[in-house]
């Protein structure tokens, strides 16, 4: 007998029976055999106290030898009794009012329910095919694209009855009570019998969910978890119900667990840990469901290019798919991405792969997977799905037809207008001014217009001096004769040093005119004393809604040892040659000497509590007014984490059954102690608020109030003092 058998004990009313095995059957679970018995059956039963039993299977003999197992994975101290009993003299096991051998004849698991039609559901699973010709891939908070079965048990107080219903017929649980199962058309009443109430409760609704890609400890794959309404408060004993008939029901699945996907379930499952102990019910915490994982797919799509393995050192251009050890800082445009540490949502590579339609995944130790590995170095095609990766040769005709497909076909110029020549203060900003200070300083004048205490107060510096002083330095017709240059087109490692070389002479080897000196000396001396001002990026080629420039510029802080204020100045406008940043304009045939840097100047803010990225929107399941957070403590950014770095990620939605917003809490920051959070629940209110306020502010701006679609992304801090600083706003692009 195996080692966790120890703590299992078996009774058996078998006389004159020779046991033939007692072991952890192929799934692990608890199984044990007996000699043929034709005339009888055989009942396993298990119980954690020896006053309650809880039948778990029944065998049929004939001829051969009976084998039983129990339905669920074992738990620490149970006991098991089988059971040998006559077919002549046949029990009722699960109380439906048929004999055990009727459900033997049938085939119906322990389930009160009568058959339905095929393809409207089942009321046994005995295949992972069953489930999946049932199943449909849905978006939960953290599992994106996995396969959801629905299931409805009826009568949860008298004779319960299990059904798992096509979820592509009936997509909700009333579709199918009415159109399959012919209760009454009051959707009042049913929602009353089905979720919430704790008093007139009938029914339950949920889901069964298969992620694919959890690892279990023992290294295992997969594992399916029993899931309700984020806001149903389901008790104990109705959560062990559907636990145990579902696990009967659904024998192929060898690991099950109940998942409480939200703190109204979560808090109720702690304060009811010691019963969930005392069951045979395995739980598992959101965390560990979504940190021990091999895949995640974050952006499907496809593509082809040179697969490389990135050490962060090499040049990158726009025909290489990529694996990171790490998520880059610095990321230009790459045909594909892959990491080896999980990624969020809202983290700039992300970001970078939505805005341009790559595809981008997290596999775990990618460079040594042994379907990636051999292929490092050559031309590949990689199509990142809900189900897997796909990776594999590709010819050099593929990859040529490839980017010539996707590549704009026509040259662009961002908007430029020069007529500003003012360094201007952010309460005179406009938002119709962004084609002369960029769309990030415009877009933070509106913040302030809509949060005077609690978003950056400052100055925005117009293209104009940009201009000015590229025409004083004569630095056009130098970059204009770099970037027509054969060898700098055709050589990615001769272009990054160049445009280094270029970056270099913007910052240590030019010089401004004396008005441009004398106005940038007037607005440091008119900066509050004692604060370090920030000086960040805002060209006038990102924070648009069809392009976020997420991570190509620069931003800086002007330290007090640093003398002028030109100094930052430069290196925010040579940023606007970064290589990551020339690469990506020039795939999409972006006019590089139409391209303009100006430059939002602020105080800047030390010793915050917090940092995040939050969306004003519902990215799982969009037809829920939901708001979506990465957030992280101290001033680790969450956009581009330090290593080994987990940021909390949460959603807060407005769910049927609650007037308020249930928080989904999909992992929590490893830089907060073990049952804390980086965001406190009133922050997470209090930011909702302000998201609401931002989005339908700019949704007009950008005239985009009739599209349901169109949301805004924010990045916040958490101050010193415990407030909230909105320190950026731009269109969210998906």
């Amino acid at each position: 007998m195996k080692d966790a058998l120890l703590s299992l004990f078996l009774i058996t009313t078998l006389p004159g029976q020779v046991l033939q095995d007692i072991s952890l059957g192929a799934q692990g679970k608890f199984e044990v055999s007996s000699q043929p018995s034709p005339s009888h059956y055989f009942r396993l039963l298990r119980s954690r106290d020896f006053n309650t039993w809880e039948t778990v299977d029944l065998q049929s003999s004939g001829n051969e030898i009976a084998v039983l197992s129990d339905s669920v994975l074992p738990r620490p101290n149970g006991f098991y009794k089988l059971e040998r009993i006559s077919n002549g003299f046949p029990l009722d096991s699960d109380g439906d009012g048929r004999s055990d051998i009727a459900e033997l004849t049938l085939k119906h698991g322990l389930n009160a329910a009568d058959p339905i039609s095929t393809r409207d559901g089942n009321i046994f699973l005995a295949t992972e095919e069953n489930f999946n010709s049932l199943s449909k891939r849905d978006n939960f908070p953290g599992a994106q694209n996995v396969r959801e079965v629905k299931f409805l048990i009826t009568n949860i107080r008298t004779k319960p009855e299990l059904y798992f219903f096509n979820i592509n017929r009936n997509q909700h649980h009333y579709d199918f009570a009415i159109n399959v199962l012919n209760f009454p058309r009051n959707y009042n009443e049913f929602t009353r019998n089905t979720y919430i109430s704790a008093v007139n409760r009938q029914n339950l609704a949920g889901s069964l969910v298969s992620h694919d890609n959890y690892i279990a400890p023992d290294g295992s794959k997969g594992i399916y978890t029993l899931e309700f309404w984020p806001t149903d408060p389901v008790a104990f004993e109705w959560i062990e119900l559907a636990y145990e008939i579902i696990a009967k029901n659904a024998p192929f699945i060898s690991r099950l667990a109940y998942h409480a996907p939200s703190e109204t379930q979560r808090q109720l499952q702690k304060a009811n840990q010691a019963r969930y102990d005392a069951s045979s019910i395995h739980t598992i915490e959101t965390d560990d469901l979504f940190s021990s994982t091999t895949y995640q797919p974050m952006n499907q799509q496809e593509a082809f290019g040179r697969l490389v393995a990135s050490t962060g050192t090499e040049t990158l251009s726009a025909r290489d798919i990529v694996i990171f050890k790490n998520l880059p800082n610095d990321l230009t445009y790459v045909s594909g991405i892959i990491t080896e540490v999980p990624q969020t949502p809202l983290s700039h590579v992300n970001l970078k792969a939505q805005q341009n339609d790559t595809p981008n995944s997290y596999i775990e130790d990618a460079a040594n997977h042994p379907e990636i590995a051999p292929l490092i170095g050559q031309n590949i095609y990689y199509r990142v799905s809900a189900g897997g990766f796909e990776i594999r040769a590709a010819t050099q005709d593929e990859v040529e037809d490839y980017f010539e497909s996707i590549r704009p076909t026509q040259s662009s110029a961002p908007p430029r207008d020069l007529s500003e020549t003012k360094i201007t203060a952010l309460s005179r900003v406009a938002f119709s001014e962004s084609d002369s200070f960029g769309g990030k300083a415009a877009n933070v004048a509106e913040l302030r217009r809509l949060f005077p205490n609690n978003a950056p107060d400052g100055f925005a510096i117009p293209f104009h001096f940009y201009h000015e002083f590229m025409i004083h330095n004569r630095f056009y017709p130098e970059v204009a004769a770099m970037i027509s240059n054969a060898d700098f087109k055709s050589n990615p490692a001769l272009r990054e040093s160049l445009l280094a070389n270029f970056r270099d002479r913007i910052q240590n080897k030019s010089t401004m005119p004396t008005w441009m000196y004398q106005e940038l000396t007037e607005l440091q001396n008119n900066l509050p004393p004692n604060i370090t001002p920030r000086l960040r990026s805002s060209a006038n080629a990102e924070d648009t809604t069809s392009f976020n420039g997420a991570g190509l510029y620069d931003s800086f802080t002007h330290k007090d040892n640093e003398g002028h204020i030109s100094k930052s100045v430069k290196q925010v406008w040579a940023s606007l040659w970064n290589y990551r940043a020339y690469e990506e304009r020039e795939f999409y045939r972006i006019n590089h000497l139409s391209s303009a840097m100006g430059i939002l100047v602020h105080p800047n803010q030390k010793n915050e509590q917090a940092n995040g990225v939050a969306v004003a929107r519902n990215i799982f399941d969009p037809d829920w007014e939901g708001y979506y957070f990465n957030a992280q403590a101290g001033e680790n950014l969450v956009t581009n984490p330090e290593d080994n770095s987990t940021p909390e990620e949460l959603l807060a939605a407005k769910l049927f059954g609650n007037s308020q917003f249930e928080i989904q809490y999909i992992r929590y920051s490893n830089q907060v102690p073990e049952g804390e959070t980086v965001l406190t629940r009133r922050h997470v209110l209090d930011l909702v608020e302000n998201l609401k306020i931002v989005n339908a502010r700019f949704k007009t701006l950008y005239n985009e109030r009739f599209n349901r679609n169109f949301a805004m992304e924010i990045e916040f801090k958490i101050t010193e003092a415990g407030e909230i600083s909105i320190k950026q706003a731009r269109p969210y692009v998906n």
